[in-house]
């Protein structure tokens, strides 16, 4: 279990700015980030569609808030039981939202606001993370202990079809972490979360939508505590962001044993997400800087948050890489949710 540190009262009390000089070699300072208060007390996902950014609440909340680009709150989708992970179509126009707590899948227009379908998973199955290759819809779930594993919803069939139980090799401890490559649908990749050490999996797409297991890293290279998991534009690299070591960590997909190259990010990294190009990684801990990296490791800029702890996998990308999001929260008695907008210098 983590533990909450001291730390955090201290980076709440700091006001959100941007920390330039501290390592020599910057590229270029960014113009100064803002915050925005949510009418959330949890955050648990952010995605930007260039013009406006979508955060959920998570699985005690039951709003998904909608901002403008710059982070001003401009409406909410309501009414939903307990938000948590958010996925955007690759054209950016619908919208899915994890709903464990419905055992649901929703989507939703992004330009309108409206519901357009509902995906049942079956009961007990509590979806709680999304992937998408394109006609297929990936969405690790998992109620209980040991009963995690990976569905399918074929968006290429009229009605669609949800098929469950498709890691049929693996077993995961809860619902594990997903993450697929824009630029190349025929893999997908999973995290194993809630065990030290952590591992994960890579999975070749088959005739049909079936899962291969390709590979897998079950030794504690990756590390304890698993936070996020990310797969840059071609799947060539793979990151994770785990509690220890004090690093986001790149493998090539082709290997997942040795590192390519560390991310220092000060004690536990929470979040990791690569631009749309996968030039820029950003990469954070949840009480530290937020850095922002070349794939090499050199370091480009970095952000200190006030506002509370970073969300695990709260971070985001504009399409165009201009701006970058980050979620924190506060927990230390104001129940707060913050929306972060930074301004990124180009690589």
């Amino acid at each position: 279990m983590r533990i909450r540190r001291g730390t955090t009262l201290a980076l709440a009390a700091l006001t959100a700015g941007l920390l330039t000089g501290a390592v020599p070699g910057h590229a270029q300072a960014a113009a100064a980030p803002t915050a925005t208060l949510l009418p959330l007390n949890t955050v648990a996902d952010v995605v930007s569609t260039g013009d406006r950014v979508f955060v959920s609440g998570g699985s005690s909340a039951t709003d998904v808030v909608v901002t403008s680009a710059t982070g001003t709150v401009v409406g909410a989708l309501s009414g939903l039981p307990g938000p948590t992970d958010l996925l955007l179509s690759a054209d950016r126009r619908t919208l899915y939202v994890a709903l464990p707590t419905a055992n649901a899948i929703a989507a939703f227009d992004t330009g309108s606001l409206i519901e357009s379908a509902r995906y049942d998973t079956g009961a007990g199955e509590c979806p709680s993370s999304l992937a998408s290759t394109g006609r297929y819809l990936w969405f690790g779930y998992g109620c209980d202990q040991w009963g995690g594993n990976i569905g399918r919803i074929d968006l290429g069939r009229q009605p669609a079809r949800v098929t469950t139980g498709m890691a049929t090799t693996q077993d995961f401890y809860g619902a594990p972490l997903l993450a697929a490559a824009s630029q190349n649908r025929s893999v997908l990749l999973a995290g194993q979360v809630s065990l030290s050490p952590a591992s994960v999996y890579a999975y070749a797409i088959g005739t049909g939508g079936n899962l291969a297991l390709l590979r897998a890293n079950t030794s504690v290279v990756i590390g304890s505590n698993l936070q996020d998991i990310a797969l840059d534009p071609t799947a060539t690299t793979l990151y994770t962001a785990a509690g220890a070591p004090y690093e986001v960590q790149a493998f090539p997909f082709a290997d997942i044993t040795t590192p390519s190259a560390t991310f220092p990010t000060g004690a536990y990294p929470a979040a990791v997400e690569p631009s749309r190009d996968g030039t820029r990684i950003a990469a954070a801990a949840d009480t530290s800087y937020l850095f922002v990296y070349q794939p090499d490791g050199t370091e480009l800029t970095r952000f200190l948050l006030g506002g509370g702890e970073l969300s695990p996998r709260g971070l985001a990308w504009s399409p165009n890489g201009a701006r970058l999001y980050a979620l924190s929260y506060d927990w230390t008695g104001r129940n707060q949710a913050t929306l972060h907008v930074l301004p990124v210098p180009a690589g």
